[in-house]
């Protein structure tokens, strides 16, 4: 891929610490990377925030005025000495930033939005900002849907930009952490098991899996993920006496989890999403499902929220009532009892990631948006 003459803006990013991993740290890297590609790197200048949010005895967590401030000046310098023909703010937090960046030099700021951080209520200064952005690059629709109804956005210019997987993924190599494969099939799910994220469907699954049994009792159910929700979910996998066919492998490598990928039947994770006003719930995206896709695999996701605006249902596998364990039992009690159809569905899901969700893809998608 070549530099694209017809572009020449020069762009300011401001970031939030990309010192740790996460979605927003993957995005925002894939983001600067496709910009450096389209504009060239000199006309490409990224503003990080020192430091990741530190804890706070209440369970959320905060950054120090010292760092916001040093970001702040950092921020304003650049603008001012280089003069950004656009800014973009890759979350919501940094908006405020942009606001006054725009206020200084005219220069305009789009604003990224992902899903929780943008679906429920805003401290007066974040909403202005948020209202004042000049075009918003969202995820998925649903994640604009939901913003522009929760701030009064009317008719928003905004611009579809999803996540883009790896070109490249690590090798698929296990170690002790991943079981042999077992005699029947495996149904995995990816997603942290944490007391503060419940909605992505663990205790349906653990619900779930009784019936699963009943109906294809030589299936194994693997978990991956860590998080200090474990030992609950744990104790409660022995209560519906289950255990033995449960395996909670905890946080995996890379490569690690494409063995556990390659090796499942079925991808499911029945995640919630809830748009509360003060605590909304739910996944902005869902990379895991993508994930599962691009290694052929068909999925049980959620009927409503952002998952089902990518997976469809019946071709790349089947959506579900997230909190009806009845329902999600008989999806998946369908797909292992007609291999030949889930086999099908895994490899449409495979193609369609391959197709929409290239890094490749991504690039195009950012490429019109900066020649409107």
């Amino acid at each position: 891929m070549t530099e694209d003459a017809t572009v020449k803006r020069k762009v300011l990013v401001l970031a939030p610490s990309l010192k740790s991993i996460g979605g927003v740290q993957n995005y925002t890297a894939t983001l600067v990377s496709a910009l450096r590609i389209i504009l060239g790197s000199e006309r490409v200048r990224l503003i990080c925030v020192a430091e990741d949010p530190k804890p706070k005895s209440d369970g959320s967590v905060s950054l120090s005025s010292f760092v916001k401030l040093r970001f702040f000046l950092s921020a304003l310098a650049a603008a001012v000495w280089w003069r950004p023909d656009l800014v973009i703010c890759a979350h919501v937090g940094l908006a405020t930033t942009g606001r006054a960046i725009q206020r200084l030099t005219r220069a305009p700021y789009w604003l990224v939005l992902y899903g929780i951080e943008v679906w429920g209520d805003l401290p007066p200064a974040k909403k202005r900002a948020l209202q004042g952005a000049q075009c918003f690059l969202t995820i998925t629709r649903f994640t604009l849907e939901a913003t522009a109804e929760r701030h009064n956005l009317h008719e928003p210019c905004c611009v579809l930009l999803p996540p883009s997987l790896s070109a490249s993924p690590p090798a698929a190599t296990a170690d002790e952490r991943v079981p042999p494969p077992p005699a029947g099939p495996i149904v995995l799910t990816v997603g942290r098991m944490s007391a503060s994220e419940q909605y992505k469907g663990h205790d349906v699954m653990l619900a779930a899996w009784p019936l699963v049994l009943q109906r294809v009792p030589e299936a194994v159910y693997w978990i991956v993920g860590g998080g200090d929700d474990r030992q609950r979910l744990e104790a409660r996998a022995r209560a519906l006496g289950i255990a033995d066919s449960v395996r909670f492998l905890g946080s995996v490598t890379p490569e690690e989890l494409n063995v556990c990928y390659d090796r499942c039947r079925v991808f499911a994770m029945p995640a919630q999403t809830e748009l509360d006003s003060a605590a909304p719930r739910g996944e902005g995206f869902g990379i895991v499902f993508l994930e599962a896709m691009a290694c052929g695999k068909p999925v049980v996701g959620p009927k409503f929220g952002a998952p089902a605006e990518f997976v469809h249902s019946d071709e790349h596998g089947l959506l579900v009532t997230p909190t009806d364990p009845k329902e999600v039992a008989r999806a998946i009690v369908e797909l292992l009892e007609d291999p030949a159809r889930a086999s099908r569905m895994g490899a449409a899901a495979r193609e369609w990631v391959m197709r929409e969700f290239s890094f490749d893809r991504f690039c195009e998608r950012l490429r019109d948006a900066l020649r409107h």
